[in-house]
Order: structure tokens, then C-alpha cells, then sequence
């Protein structure tokens, strides 16, 4: 009996990532299988061989973003014994200066506002930041007050940062976000009151 081999099939890890690219560019609504068949250039049936059907490739998209926003960026930090503000800014710049993740993880933002599914997922992912950030300023600070408000003001100028249109009177806003962890990662005694 003569076996023939027949054309490949679209790999799984490829519907996902082209899932992701559809997300981060036009939202959760553009994430349709016969956008995605056409965009890796075949027909949609192979796409039923991996996932039930959408709701299963949205799980996956969400499955994969959460490896990679956290569950990576994380095992990359850990690898590192720096001081606390160098594994936060780390951190922060795996997961909201890359091209890639960036745009996925504000997709999941909006998405997360019309989903409380999503929305869980989002607070999980977020819970698990802040967690790095409360250990990172813990190290210098003592105040658990101080470390959970550190905490929040370096996430919501890292988050906030990609939403504010405002100018900043000659400075980049790099060089603001640099000052800033400056000021959120300085121990409490270094400081210099205004």
C-alpha cells in the first residue's frame, strides 16, 4: 500500500499568532477564522483540526498572551539579580515597549471592558505585576503603605503612558518616565522633599 503525503497543515502556533496580530491591529470583533484563513493564505477547514471554534481560539489567544506577558517576561526578571528598579524597568520594557506585546495587551484592555471574562483574566495578569512590583520596592522600603502606592503610580504611569497626549515643556516622554522610576524606586530616606 503506497502512502501519499498530503500538503501540510497550517500549524497551530500559526492561527494563534495571526490571532494576536488581528487582535492587537483591529480588536476582538476582527478575530473572525475566515480573516485569519486568508491571511495565512488557506482555507478555514484546517483551522477546525486545532479549536472547536472561535471561543476556543480567543481562549488560546488569551492563553498565549498571558505566557508570554507574564509568565516569560517573569522567568527573564528572576534570571537577573539586579537592583529593584532595574528589575522593575526590565519588566516594564519586556512587556510594554515591545512591538509585540504592547499592542496585544491594550487590545485586551478595551476587550476586557465589555468582557468579564476578560476582564478576570486582566486582573489575574495584573495582579501577578503588581506582586513583582510590591517585591521589588519591598526590598527598599518598609512602609506597606508606601510600597502598594510606589507600586501603583509606577504601573499606572507605565499603563497611563501609552493613553496621555500631553506635551512635557521640552522633555521626552522617556526622560519623564526615567525621572519618574527615579523618584518611585529612590528609598525613602534619599529622597528630597519639594
Amino acid at each position: 500500500m503506497e502512502h501519499t503525503v498530503g500538503a501540510a497543515r497550517t500549524p497551530r502556533a500559526r492561527w494563534i499568532e495571526e490571532g494576536l496580530q488581528v487582535l492587537a491591529a483591529d480588536g476582538v470583533d476582527a478575530v473572525r477564522v475566515e480573516v485569519l484563513a486568508k491571511r495565512i493564505g488557506v482555507t478555514k477547514g484546517g483551522f477546525y483540526g486545532y479549536f472547536a471554534d472561535r471561543d476556543a481560539l480567543l481562549l488560546a489567544l488569551l492563553d498565549t498572551w498571558e505566557s508570554e506577558a507574564v509568565d516569560q517576561v517573569l522567568a527573564q526578571v528572576e534570571h537577573f539579580d539586579q537592583d529593584p528598579k532595574t528589575k522593575a524597568r526590565l519588566a516594564g520594557l519586556l512587556t510594554f515597549s515591545s512591538n509585540r506585546l504592547l499592542p496585544i495587551d491594550l487590545a485586551i484592555r478595551a476587550w476586557a471592558r465589555r468582557d468579564e471574562a476578560v476582564a478576570e483574566r486582566l486582573r489575574r495578569v495584573d495582579n501577578r505585576r503588581m506582586a513583582l512590583l510590591r517585591e521589588t520596592i519591598g526590598e527598599f522600603c518598609d512602609d506597606p503603605d508606601e510600597v502598594e502606592a510606589r507600586s501603583l503610580l509606577a504601573f499606572c504611569a507605565v499603563i497611563g503612558g501609552h493613553f496621555l497626549a500631553a506635551d512635557h515643556e521640552g522633555r521626552t516622554r522617556l526622560e519623564v518616565l526615567t525621572k519618574a522610576a527615579d523618584l518611585l524606586f529612590a528609598p525613602p530616606d534619599r529622597q528630597s522633599p519639594r
